[in-house]
């Protein structure tokens, strides 16, 4: 233990001095420090946002769409848009498997980790480290969307463009609304976390999965079960859905033919119209700015008789200039 703590006050001094000389050799002047309040509830003063280490794929997609990849030092493995930044930028690995040393090791200025980033003991070295790191709340609705957006714009003080990209966010929510209000019998979906051995893993209610379905205009057939959760055959039976939704994952897609081919599921009203629909996993789960989009994709999906108009960002409304 005493070597290990020993190890990580020497890695902290190594990164304040990489720090340093970084500000040095760039030459630039800081603009002044920014206070934020995070989603833990802490102030966090940020004096330059200038090596920032990405942690979460709806905070790396905000960035983008605030204009601030340059400033990007290193992403996680869930950063899969864009498509390219996992080629472009430095991997720390999957956010709830972060190593310390490699956060660090890149000497980063801030750090913005989406709620989930862990291990606890990682982040509490890095914090232990002076390093600013912002926590950033993952709540599975429109205003938690909005406020995410808000709260990174603030943090790499481009607050202008992140109020416009807000309101662009709670336009695009709006026509969604609109949408849902058309539907008048909302169907029963079940999101398919994982199908493995048989045991069926699916998202129940305070998750993501919950959320885009509610967004949707459907309802969510595993409301009874609290977050991700293995269920029984009699379960799967007993909810009934009409509809299957899968996300889409690197290295791990499941398809209709597999999911319908389980016995449960072959008893259900969606093994029978084949009503299965499969999405990629952060556009689908991700709540970033994409994500009235993905719910009104899934929409579409789930109810092909629905009519649908382009959203007010994909007509190029005045909102969607934030001038990133």
């Amino acid at each position: 233990m005493t070597n290990d703590v020993s190890f990580l006050s020497w890695l902290a001094v190594i990164v304040r001095t990489a720090l340093v000389i970084a500000a040095c050799v760039a030459g630039a002047a800081v603009a002044g420090t920014v206070t934020v309040r995070d989603g833990s509830g802490r102030e966090v003063a940020i004096a330059d946002s200038r090596r920032i280490v990405s942690i979460g794929g709806s905070v790396t997609e905000i960035l983008h769409a605030l204009g601030e990849d340059a400033h990007v030092v290193a992403v996680d493995t869930t950063s899969q848009f864009p498509a390219d930044m996992l080629r472009r930028k430095p991997n720390v690995g999957y956010m709830r498997q972060l190593s310390p040393e490699g956060v660090l090791g890149l000497a980063p200025s801030l750090i913005l980790a989406l709620d989930g980033a862990g291990p606890k003991e990682a982040i509490a070295v890095i914090e232990q480290a002076g390093i600013p790191i912002v926590h950033v709340p993952d709540r599975f609705d429109g205003a938690g969307i909005a406020d995410k957006i808000r709260l990174i714009a603030a943090a790499v003080s481009q607050d202008a463009r992140g109020r416009c990209l807000a309101r662009q966010v709670e336009d695009d929510l709006a026509a969604l609304a609109q949408l849902r209000g058309r539907i008048r019998d909302k169907a029963r979906v079940l999101f398919v976390l994982s199908l493995v051995n048989g045991r069926v893993m699916v998202g129940g209610r305070n998750t993501a999965a919950d959320g885009i379905i509610a967004m949707a205009g459907a309802a969510n057939a595993a409301s009874d079960v609290e977050g991700y959760k293995i269920v029984s055959d009699e379960a799967i039976v007993a909810a009934g859905p009409a509809a299957i939704v899968v996300m889409e994952r690197p290295n791990m897609k499941l398809s209709a033919e597999e999911v319908f081919a389980h016995p449960a599921f072959a008893a259900t009203p969606a093994a029978r119209s084949k009503a299965f629909v499969s999405m990629e996993g952060l556009y689908l789960l991700g709540f970033g700015p994409r994500t009235a989009r993905a719910a009104r994709d899934l929409a579409v999906r789930i109810y092909p008789a629905l009519e649908t108009a382009p959203l007010p960002s994909e007509r190029g409304s005045p909102a969607a200039a934030c001038g990133a």
